[in-house]
């Protein structure tokens, strides 16, 4: 828990470069020109003072805390913070019985949550009835997808903002802004840094103020000044602070679903460079290469299938190489069969027969399998007509015989539709000719 004033005028000379440098009011703020633009609904709300109960999402450093402190302060309310990593149902209990003490004297309360997708349902809900009352005016932020992380009655009273990761624009404005600043940024250090210097912290930073700020930060320590006391940030000095980008990506959260169906998509729309950019991706940001070839065996059969059958045999030896070698040996074999996988001619008739078949499965009455196709090993089975009228393929001349397989109510539907893409034309015109030697041995 936090309390206190919003801003300190005092702030420790070792605080980090992106704390000193937090905008103090919305012209100040950079980026979020979606919510914050001049006539953009959320702008309005907070210049009006008609702030309600909101939920903040997206990713790491692109302004969340700060802009629920700007709003308090522009709401004149009295700003509390939580981490819902360190509180509970206790310390929530202590925060708004003073909040419901505090509106009786006329004053609001702004109770910013950070992480809010880390409380649970219980801790939740423990907010719902203050907020309702107007005892608080509640701003979580979270970095995880609110359908999936925050319950619903929450949600229902709560508007959900979406913030976007700083673009590389705006983070150089930043960076210029903290060079230049001889109050809180670094101004008084005579920093000399190039436009491209700044465009590759920018970079480096993948839309997160605070990693843009804090390398520049680091970046202008580790300069040796000249004799006139500059400090020239270079191409080497940032190699060394950068050392390896760290990409945004929780295994178990939305980005996640976002870059398995990047790539999935990729591949299937038979673009190769974005299907092994995706690949890589994932596989940098840590993620199992094992899930990544399991993906893959799925796509080889429902988007290749059989207009490439030898799909399916590059992907389970991708599988398989990555089960053996491990990163970052495989990842090579997984980029051979994405690539592979995304120039292969496409057909999704085996996914498409399957689900229609699946749904008769389910949809339609379970006839019994029709006698003349049962096997008959006892002697009564035979007596019931088990194998009865069964036609054995390998007596007829051409291996096919005008026998119905599939249940009485089904007689004629046909699941596996087979497009005219790579090798699925062969299959196509080989079930073609079936059919028509059936309606031959039908008519004689």
């Amino acid at each position: 828990m936090e309390q206190g004033s919003l801003f300190e005028n005092n702030k420790k000379i070792n605080s980090p470069l992106a704390d000193r440098m937090r905008p103090r009011n919305l012209d100040e703020f950079v980026g979020q020109r979606h919510l914050l633009g001049r006539d953009r609904a959320l702008r309005k709300l907070i210049e009006n003072d008609s702030i309600t109960s909101m939920i903040l999402w997206g990713p790491p450093g692109v302004g969340k805390t700060t802009l629920a402190r700007i709003i308090a302060e522009k709401a004149h309310a009295h700003f509390e913070t939580f981490s819902a990593v360190l509180s509970g149902i206790k310390e929530i209990k202590e925060v708004m019985k003073e909040a419901e003490e505090r509106r009786r004297y006329g004053r609001r309360t702004l109770l910013f949550i950070d992480e809010i997708h880390r409380f649970n349902k219980s801790q939740q809900d423990a907010f719902l009835p203050y907020v309702e009352k107007g005892d608080i005016i509640l701003i979580g932020a979270t970095t995880e997808n609110p359908s999936f992380e925050l319950n619903s009655a929450l949600l229902s009273r709560s508007k959900v903002f979406v913030m976007n990761p700083l673009t590389p624009e705006d983070l150089v404005i930043l960076l210029k802004r903290a060079v230049s600043d001889k109050e809180r940024g670094l101004g008084k250090l005579k920093i000399e840094a190039e436009d491209d210097i700044l465009y590759r912290i920018a970079n480096f930073a993948n839309g997160d103020a605070r990693i843009a700020l804090n390398t520049l930060e680091m970046a202008a320590l580790s300069c040796r000044p000249t004799e006139e006391g500059t400090l020239h940030i270079t191409d080497p000095v940032l190699e060394d602070v950068m050392q390896k980008k760290t990409l945004l990506y929780d295994k178990k959260g939305e980005e996640h679903y976002n870059l398995i169906s990047a790539l999935h998509k990729s591949m299937r729309n038979s673009d190769s460079d974005a299907s092994v950019y995706w690949l890589a991706r994932m596989l940098e940001a840590g993620e199992d290469p094992l899930y990544i070839a399991r993906r893959m065996i799925r796509f080889a059969s429902e988007d290749v299938g059989l207009a490439d059958p030898r799909a399916l045999e590059q992907a389970v030896a991708a599988y398989q190489a990555a089960f053996f070698l491990g990163m970052p040996e495989c990842s090579v074999n997984l980029a051979q069969a994405a690539v592979y996988l995304a120039l292969a001619p496409k057909s999704n008739a085996l996914y498409m027969g399957y689900n229609a078949a699946r749904k008769d499965a389910m949809d339609t009455i379970a006839e019994p399998v029709p006698l003349h196709i049962r096997n008959a090993p006892t002697g009564l089975m035979k007596q019931l007509g088990y194998g009865e009228g069964y036609k054995y393929a390998h007596d007829f001349e051409n291996k096919i015989a005008d026998m119905d397989c599939l249940p009485e109510n089904l007689k004629g539907k046909q699941y596996y539709l087979p497009t005219e893409q790579g090798m699925e034309r062969k299959f196509k015109q080989r079930k073609n000719y079936l059919e028509t030697l059936k309606k031959v041995e039908r008519d004689e």
